[in-house]
């Protein structure tokens, strides 16, 4: 079984490794949404995960990103989308055992990217 919750945030970077001229070198924002899932079975509750507990650490995930420069946050220094879901995997892996997935979607541009942690590399 696998539940889901989203936040959003609205942040700016630039990505260096354009060549130079190349529009998204420059200092440019876009509004983003996360989802992050969790997979388990419902405890004696009925729950996979408090709600409350999930909600409060995706609050602090959109605190920690909104309205800022993304490449300034440790660990964000090439704030590509990749980039982001394996930032939000590691800050929520150790709080939110149960977390299986996390997608960062650009909705403005039709874009996204979802990293299911099987592959996370650092």
């Amino acid at each position: 079984m696998k539940l889901s919750r989203e936040f959003t945030f609205d942040a700016a970077h630039s990505l260096s490794h354009y060549p130079a001229g190349h529009a998204n070198t420059r200092v440019h924002g876009h509004s983003f949404r996360a989802r992050v899932t969790v997979e388990g079975l419902p405890d004696a509750h009925g729950q996979i995960v408090d709600l409350e507990k999930m909600g409060a650490l995706l609050q602090d995930m959109h605190e920690r990103l909104d309205h800022q420069m993304l490449n300034e946050i440790d660990g964000l220094e090439q704030p590509t989308l990749e980039n982001l879901c394996l930032w939000i995997w590691g800050a929520l892996q150790t709080p939110l055992p149960q977390i299986c997935a996390v997608e960062v979607f650009r909705d403005s541009l039709g874009q996204s990217c979802l990293y299911q942690g099987s592959q996370h590399v650092r």
